[in-house]
């Protein structure tokens, strides 16, 4: 991570020489021009790049699992590259039985105004573990937790994965995965009765739940985790 912030307008590296940015028109389905990053990264990780593709005019880029951490710092740190920004993480879970997972991160360098997503596969017969990005980016923590929450994928070195959309006592699986019944795993029937029996009031913060008297209905989790100062319940 960057010890200072600095800010950073697009197309800055590049100075004078950076091109007025227009509208992309009459854009392929597959192939066109490269992100120059692509090529950059076969050269940096020449076995870790499983394969270079251009979709809609967007460089994606395979790469193996266990070197995301490496190849992702680089593409931040490195001056040649500055993937400044990272604005999302999320997954793909094809129709194929047999067809891996994708993770997906949509990486942004705004000093040189380019765009990569990069991808990895991930075997359905393997735990779905893939390392973290938070230690480089800190908006990774709530992307991961969502992935997590949706997908059941483990990011590995994340400080605090748990659900974030789905209540942490959720038992009826990843509802992302194609997989999931559409109306959940449970019954109707089942789905009102967890429902009648939930405490609304476990959701708030803990100076909601001084008011609400609701401390003790929480997980003996997320008890320790309040009393040891977390201020919130999100």
């Amino acid at each position: 991570m960057s010890d200072g912030f600095e800010i950073q307008y697009p197309g800055n590296a590049l100075g004078n020489a950076a091109p007025a940015p227009v509208t992309p028109r009459d854009v392929p389905n597959r192939g066109g021009d490269q992100n120059p990053s692509g090529a950059a990264l076969r050269q940096q990780f020449a076995d870790a790049i499983e394969r270079v593709d251009v979709v809609w005019g967007v460089t994606n880029v395979y790469v193996r699992p266990d070197r995301v951490l490496d190849i992702v710092r680089w593409l931040h740190d490195d001056s040649s590259q500055r993937y400044d920004y990272l604005s999302d993480v999320t997954a793909v879970e094809y129709r194929d039985l047999e067809a891996p997972i994708e993770v997906v991160w949509h990486l942004r360098s705004l000093p040189f105004r380019r765009e990569l997503r990069l991808k990895a596969q991930l075997p359905k017969n393997k735990p779905l573990e893939i390392a973290s990005v938070w230690s480089i980016y800190k908006c990774a923590d709530w992307l991961e937790r969502e992935c997590f929450d949706m997908f059941g994928i483990r990011f590995i070195g994340h400080p605090d994965l748990r659900r974030i959309l789905m209540w942490e006592q959720y038992r009826e699986g990843f509802p992302l995965r194609k997989d999931f019944p559409l109306r959940g795993r449970f019954s109707r029937a089942e789905q009102l009765r967890q429902a009648l029996a939930a405490n609304p009031e476990a959701r708030y913060s803990m100076e909601e739940l001084s008011i609400a008297d609701a401390f003790e209905d929480l997980p003996t989790d997320m008890r320790k985790r309040l009393k040891g100062g977390e201020r919130t319940g999100e």
